[in-house]
């Protein structure tokens, strides 16, 4: 199926020590470009990995990868992936785990509301349909306290605000080529879109276990993680919540 005319697509894969899974998630995102019809590069961002992961990424043919000298953490390793799509020209970018968790056959449900232009941020939901993996029943806790937080600064439920399964627009790409939280971004990132009137809508789509690797966020870490994507939120929301800047950005 011809893409000649098809909106240019970057898929950014961010990873840290994610060797026994990257090489997967790549091929997978390959096999949906000659299966969709779509436009579909893969951008894998490796966070300064420690174990095997760049050896693997070499290993794959044409594959395009940032190799980070330091490590930035999730919202630093997504920024990165974003500027390039910005700043290459791209119309579309996804964010997809390098752990496995995201099927790429799913990229065509996720990016629907985009190529309809009916969004501007589209966010692939576990809890809309409930099929799939469905995360631990305390991260669920956690999940269900933000949407209330979110609900309640920007009037809009997310029902899956912490999913990395998500696409934006070249408008929206503008947005975080200048800021992106840094650090556990994804609930902080939902505020920040939707102080600046963007248009965010929520898809279900189907997720699994990650295919390897360990997640940074396990039980020790969960408070730190509360109160800091928490404070994050609110930081977001006092800065941006006055600002003439609330009108809507050019592409």
């Amino acid at each position: 199926m011809s893409t000649a005319n098809a909106p240019r697509i970057l898929i950014v894969i961010p990873c840290y020590n994610e060797e026994a899974s990257i090489v997967s998630v790549v091929n997978e995102v390959e096999r949906a470009r000659q299966t969709s019809g779509l436009w579909l590069d893969a951008l894998v961002v490796n966070d300064c990995s420690t174990d095997g992961t760049l050896a693997q990424l070499q290993t794959l043919s044409g594959c395009q990868y940032l190799n980070l000298p330091v490590n930035l953490g999730i919202g630093g390793a997504m920024q990165a992936g974003y500027r390039y799509a910005y700043r290459h020209g791209y119309d579309m970018a996804v964010q997809m785990d390098g752990d496995g968790q995201h099927p790429a056959g799913e990229l065509p449900k996720l990016l629907a509301p985009l190529l309809a232009k009916e969004a501007d941020v589209v966010i692939g939901s576990r809890f809309l349909e409930r099929t799939g993996f469905q995360s631990t029943a305390a991260r669920r806790i956690g999940i269900n306290y933000f949407r209330r937080l979110n609900r309640w600064l920007i009037g809009q439920t997310i029902h899956d605000s912490t999913s990395g399964f998500r696409a934006f627009n070249r408008r929206t790409l503008a947005i975080v080529d200048r800021y992106y939280p840094d650090e556990y971004p994804e609930p902080e990132a939902i505020v920040q879109f939707g102080l600046h009137h963007l248009r965010i809508r929520e898809v279900p789509v189907q997720m699994r276990e990650r295919q390897g690797g360990v997640s940074s966020i396990n039980t020790g870490r969960a408070f730190y993680y509360m109160l800091k994507v928490t404070l994050g939120i609110l930081f977001v929301y006092i800065r941006l919540r006055g600002r003439k800047a609330l009108t809507p950005l050019s592409a």
